[in-house]
């Protein structure tokens, strides 16, 4: 009995570190130590905008993966042109991966500087293609849907005058796309942004976002192609001895997904891409870790994607103890774990925060289970569909 009761308190008590207790922790490491160098606190004023300051730029190729975006990549070429970056410096690449639709020569019409229509081998490839074709010393990505900020470019570059920095991403945020969709993942986001942003004061993140991102192109990583580089660009950067960090003055917007039911499908597919990149993508792997970064990733990346395991363990766990009478503490723990599952079992008939948030929390906690099960079951493809609601 005594296993059971430390297995419960264990497993609980990983489950509130990766959730809680490493942000707290994060937060009381980053108030004790100076101001960051990059990517961190209050956003950077950008550098002035005179003919000095525009001969240190460097140039940037910005590459828009796309796949039968023909809706939406006029405006995303439109809105990278408009960039509050020189002309002259600025290479707009559209990468069409098999492409069955207009996209291609509706990128041209907006005025993309390259347009390549390759056969369909999946977002990653196509990035490679275009990194090949790309003439910046920075390469920027962007998804075909997301919008950046006039200045966002060069917030983002401005990162790179660091020259212990191999990667920086920007901050997305997400625009509802329904006014009464269900989804909380902008609760979620908020929270995730603000720990990403204490990583990256205190060491490099352990994940970026694909809404905005560079690196500069001469320490471009090709990675295999069902692994993104969301994920696995920012470790395999710090394993090669340079920084991944966090740029929040460097601003994009995409939609959100509008349902709590689509937002599950979404990361059940991100999930499939991840696991690869776990178990045999190097992340486990605790060479060219510092002490410090390996604790990130166990805790950040680790434990949150063991963490529909570890709830299952918990409420076994936590069962078998209330039915062996082990005390009230259990009692009410098991009455907190039943309020949360009763509460996401209404969230579609009750149109409440609350129940909503607790739905988005089991599902979101679940995805990692589903995609597990899915590369397992199948494997994962390298090619990517359009999310619901985001275009």
């Amino acid at each position: 009995m005594l296993a059971v009761q430390v297995l419960f308190w264990v497993c609980a008590a990983l489950i509130l570190w990766t959730q809680v207790g490493y942000a707290a922790a994060l937060a009381l490491a980053a108030a004790i130590r100076r101001p960051p160098r990059h990517g961190a606190g209050p956003a950077r004023r950008s550098p002035g905008r005179g003919a000095a300051h525009r001969d240190s730029l460097p140039s940037l190729s910005l590459i828009v993966a796309a796949h039968d975006e023909q809706g939406v990549i006029a405006q995303r070429v439109a809105n990278a042109l408009a960039l509050d970056y020189p002309r002259e410096l600025l290479q707009v690449i559209v990468a069409c991966d098999g492409c069955g639709d207009g996209t291609a020569a509706r990128a041209r019409e907006a005025g993309a500087d390259l347009v390549l229509e390759l056969p369909r081998g999946g977002k990653v490839r196509a990035q490679d293609a275009a990194v090949a074709c790309a003439r910046g010393e920075i390469v920027a990505f962007s998804d075909a849907n997301a919008l950046w900020e006039p200045g966002a470019a060069r917030e983002l570059v401005a990162a790179f005058a660091d020259p212990r920095v191999g990667y920086a991403c920007g901050q997305v945020r997400f625009v509802q796309a329904a006014a009464r969709g269900g989804n909380q993942e902008g609760v979620y986001w908020r929270y995730e942004l603000a720990v990403r942003a204490l990583e990256s004061q205190l060491s490099s993140i352990t994940a970026g976002n694909g809404a905005i991102y560079a690196t500069p192109r001469a320490s471009y990583i090709v990675v295999d192609p069902i692994m993104g580089h969301d994920l696995s660009l920012p470790f395999n950067v710090v394993k090669r001895g340079r920084r991944a960090v966090y740029v929040p003055a460097a601003r994009a917007s995409e939609k959100m997904v509008p349902s709590l039911g689509g937002e599950f499908a979404r990361k059940r597919r991100m999930m499939s891409h991840t696991w690869p990149i776990v178990l045999r993508g190097g992340m486990l792997s605790p060479r060219g870790y510092t002490p410090g970064y390996a604790l990130m990733i166990l805790s950040h990346r680790l434990l949150r994607y063991a963490t529909p395991l570890l709830h299952v363990v918990v409420l076994a766990a936590n069962i078998w103890l209330v039915a062996a009478g082990r005390g009230l503490p259990y009692t009410l723990t098991l009455c907190l774990q039943a309020l949360v599952l009763a509460c996401a079992a209404l969230a579609g008939l009750v149109p409440l925060r609350l129940p909503r948030l607790a739905r988005y929390y089991v599902l979101t906690t679940a995805s990692p289970a589903a995609g597990l099960w899915d590369w397992l079951r199948h494997g994962t493809s390298a090619s990517w569909e359009v999310a619901e609601g985001t275009r």
